[in-house]
């Protein structure tokens, strides 16, 4: 009688315990899935390396994972599906994160969401194929777009003058010119440089470049080289350019049929009445201005203010450009190009420091204004179907480089604001974009 009353004692203990250890699993089911995570890429000052977190970013969309930038969301933060492939690439690239429950991301965006709050989130859905036009001999100077995509190890292409004549442009998505002269002038080196190696070896590559692709000057090769690039934009490019990369290919879009080179660059005298020929319309971002062709000077014309530098008008400790707070929820392109964990940004010089406001079009849009100076450091624009965006000087991290002057080492500038700034423009082809509103 034992056994038979027992058993079913037993067997009602195992069903019950059973039962228990059902609604245990499904309720730690619900409650992980309630509390799924997502990993937040923070952008503020709490961001131990600003520039690598770029390089996350580029590698999750170019790995096909979806993520999203917060537009003034903790200096410009970046969100991302919490992957252990990602969390492991973060951890090896010494990039700050923090983990995020479902909760928290609902309030996050929330705040975002409010139209009383200037704040956006825009999906960044497919890595743009970067080139960047840069000679294959070396130079005696660094590029500061390509150190930056190195540091931040995000890949990219070398392209030059043949690549670019021969049509190859239209298979990328963005284009970085930077230490460059589109006129035909050696970068106006003439009279510091003419004696030295490394000039006189960059005249001979370049002529014979001209006329290996058949090109009777060097010029004419530039501004060829200038009108597919100008054309790459209007079908839909995306050109960012710094230092004498800006007003030297304007200009030398200007002077498409004018001669501005003087003998001592192409073997016969420049036109005498070429400003009044200067076809302004042509041009991506100025108008009015003048050209300088003394070989004697280092200015290209009068859109450059590196004299108020030199001059003493601007000091090194007032050199400073502020950048403009724009409207995330319509003017959306502008504000993910002012990325950044400060508002206002330290300057640095180049051949081209920054440009005269009175020779800018009037349909350009100003990121970046250095007020003591009343300059423009950082302007945009859009063009046929693309866009185009200026930086004025030469290395954000190096007040005045010279010529033969070491690189800068990013390990000691991991935080830089204005690295940043580059790499906003890096990204932003792979952002879903809204059209500017205002």
């Amino acid at each position: 009688m034992i056994r038979v009353i027992l058993i079913p004692v037993v067997l009602m203990t195992i069903h019950f315990n059973m039962t228990r250890l059902f609604f245990l699993i499904l309720f730690t089911f619900l409650l992980f899935e309630g509390r799924s995570t997502q990993i937040l890429i923070q952008m503020d000052d709490s961001q131990k390396n600003h520039l690598k977190a770029y390089g996350i970013a580029y590698w999750a969309i170019d790995n096909e994972i979806t993520i999203e930038w917060l537009l003034n969301y903790r200096g410009g933060s970046f969100l991302l599906p919490h992957l252990k492939t990602i969390e492991e690439e973060i951890i090896i690239r010494g990039v700050s994160y923090e983990i995020k429950t479902d909760g928290q991301i609902s309030q996050m965006k929330r705040e975002i969401g409010n139209p009383e709050i200037n704040k956006e989130v825009v999906q960044l859905e497919k890595a743009p194929k970067i080139a960047v036009y840069t000679p294959p001999n070396k130079q005696p100077w660094d590029d500061a777009v390509t150190m930056v995509l190195e540091y931040a190890e995000i890949p990219y292409d070398k392209i030059y003058d043949s690549a670019i004549v021969m049509g190859k442009l239209p298979e990328y998505d963005w284009l970085h010119l930077h230490h460059e002269d589109f006129t035909g002038q050696y970068g106006k080196f003439y009279r510091s440089a003419r004696y030295q190696k490394w000039y006189q070896e960059q005249v001979d590559v370049a002529e014979g470049n001209a006329k290996m692709l058949g090109y009777s000057k060097v010029s004419k090769l530039k501004l060829a080289v200038a009108v597919n690039i100008k054309n790459f934009v209007i079908g839909g490019g995306f050109v960012f350019t710094m230092c004498s990369g800006t007003d030297s290919f304007d200009i030398a879009l200007a002077a498409e049929n004018t001669d501005i080179c003087e003998s001592v660059f192409d073997g016969d005298p420049s036109s005498p009445n070429s400003d009044s020929q200067l076809e302004y319309n042509k041009t991506f971002a100025f108008k009015d201005f003048k050209l300088d062709k003394n070989p004697m000077i280092y200015e290209y014309s009068n859109i450059d203010g590196t004299y108020l530098r030199t001059n003493g008008t601007i000091p090194k400790s007032l050199d400073e450009f502020t950048l403009f707070d724009f409207s995330a929820k319509w003017d959306v392109v502008p504000t993910m190009l002012t990325q950044c964990h400060v508002d206002v940004v330290k300057g640095f010089m180049g051949q081209t420091t920054d440009f005269k406001k009175s020779l800018i079009k009037s349909d350009v849009l100003i990121l970046g204004e250095t007020k003591a100076a009343g300059t423009a450091r950082y302007i945009h624009g859009e063009f046929g179907q693309g866009t185009w965006t200026f930086y004025g000087g030469h290395d954000p991290e190096d007040y005045q480089h010279f010529v033969g002057d070491p690189p800068t080492d990013l390990n000691l500038h991991p935080n830089s604001p204005g690295y940043r700034l580059i790499l906003n423009n890096i990204l932003f082809p792979a952002a879903k974009k809204k059209k500017r509103k205002t």
